[in-house]
């Protein structure tokens, strides 16, 4: 068993829809429901996103007719759990997190992400890095200097902050997945905002950190560019995809895409965008994806 499937089985109730999802979800008759629950994979300031996020959720309401709450998550799991359970119709997730949650339940697709603009870390476009960062004043110089330092990891279902260290970066050492057999000690930190003030404050010695969530962290004034250093660097990966189940109502559906693909016309939406360092969002499909797949498919071939 991998570090990703550990990570979410302790979520009892996904076992019993996993024997449901399939064949006999998708022959159900289609869902309307009067209300839509919108959640997010959860970061250092997930309330402040709530507000953030204000705009979108406005024009969902508008576009759908209906009412939408928010759900508070916890952790990137209980995103998964909420969507694979039916209990939240929209979600933002990291493209692990999806790929993990498609898994678990088919009747979930994928339709939209962000397109970033360039930041301190970020570079422009709807894809990412994750980055591996010490502070800029430690004695680490090089990947070789970090053996036996302690990392953080964002989450076990995490991409930039734990799929792709243990995958691409783990093969880059030798070790395969097992950071463990490189590193100290490996902590998971609960985020990448988490895991990029980790490091400024001396908790770990070095973490990975998506390169837009190290931008959040300095645009709300929590840490600076100059506070560090980036010592390894993935290749560009998708952006976070917007998913919704696609058990629900094919105009509903339709009215859902409509709210996120205009909403950059909408003057009221600058805020949002400028919130979040992007510009619009832009069609995403399921096989966008598969490059996510085929590292899920890495890590567990290494485990066996």
């Amino acid at each position: 068993m991998t570090f990703l499937e550990r990570s979410i089985a302790g979520l009892a109730t996904i076992g019993a829809v996993v024997a449901y999802a399939g064949t006999a979800a998708i022959a159900q008759e289609c869902k309307d429901p009067s209300a839509l629950v919108f959640s997010i994979i959860p970061t250092e300031e997930t309330t402040q996103e709530l507000d953030i996020y204000k705009p979108l959720l406005d024009k969902l309401k508008e576009k759908t007719g209906k009412s939408v709450e928010f759900f508070m998550p916890t952790s990137y799991a209980s995103v998964i759990e909420g969507m694979v359970n039916g209990w939240v119709q929209i979600g933002v997730h990291g493209p692990n997190s999806y790929v993990l949650a498609k898994e678990k339940d088919p009747a979930l697709e994928v339709f939209a992400t962000y397109t970033k603009t360039k930041g301190h870390f970020q570079e422009e476009g709807p894809g990412y890095r994750a980055v591996l960062v010490v502070k800029a004043d430690s004695k680490f110089d090089s990947v070789e200097s970090l053996k036996g330092t302690v990392v953080g990891l964002a989450d076990p279902a995490s991409t930039s902050g734990n799929l792709l260290p243990r995958v691409v970066f783990g093969d880059l050492i030798g070790t395969g997945p097992e950071l463990e057999k490189y590193f100290s000690k490996v902590v998971y930190t609960g985020g990448h905002d988490q895991s990029a003030l980790a490091v400024k404050e001396g908790r770990v010695d070095d973490a990975f950190v998506a390169t837009h969530r190290l931008d959040n962290v300095i645009d709300r004034g929590l840490a600076k560019t100059e506070d560090y250093r980036v010592l390894w660097q993935s290749d560009v990966i998708p952006q976070d995809p917007m998913v919704y189940r696609s058990d629900l109502c094919e105009p509903l559906k339709a009215a859902i895409r409509e709210a996120f693909l205009t909403l950059h016309e909408d003057p009221a939406a600058k805020p949002f965008f400028d919130g979040i360092n992007s510009t619009k969002f832009v069609p995403m499909k399921d096989s966008d994806y598969d490059i996510i797949r085929k590292l899920v498919a890495a890590e567990k071939a290494a485990g066996q």
